[in-house]
């Protein structure tokens, strides 16, 4: 089901280990949907760096098969870094290649093209306060 999929990060989010006085860090969640069931994938995401996503991709495949294409936003929280993300995206262009992966981005002005994915982060958010608490 997840052949065709879409990708967005949801947080940040602080997390803590079972030790009390360790203190909280930051983790994002990223989200995978399915757009032929809208089934939803979640993976717990250490940081922003191009590698930590490439490893949670291949996460993602090894459990839920490869994937074809993938879709995702521009990732406007990377505009003040442009020189990163230009060889960041060379960089997992060429993994993406390997594994014989599409990589589609929406436009720039177009948000709402994105919106089953964005909609799968509000559910997610939802359910997560709900079970959480904050």
């Amino acid at each position: 089901p997840f052949t065709v999929t879409g990708v967005d990060f949801a947080g940040p989010i602080y997390i803590r280990s079972g030790l009390r006085r360790v203190a909280a860090k930051k983790a994002w969640i990223a989200v995978f949907v399915s757009f032929s069931t809208k089934a939803i994938h979640l993976e717990l995401v250490d940081d922003l760096s191009s590698k930590s996503f490439i490893a949670t991709l291949r996460c993602f495949m090894s459990r839920r098969g490869k994937c074809a294409k993938i879709y995702s936003d521009n990732g406007t929280n990377f505009v003040g870094a442009q020189k990163e993300l230009v060889s960041m995206m060379k960089k997992a262009s060429v993994d993406l290649e390997k594994e014989g992966i599409e990589w589609h981005f929406n436009p720039p002005a177009a948000p709402h093209f994105g919106g089953i994915w964005e909609s799968a982060v509000k559910s997610m958010k939802h359910h997560l306060k709900r079970v959480i608490g904050s």
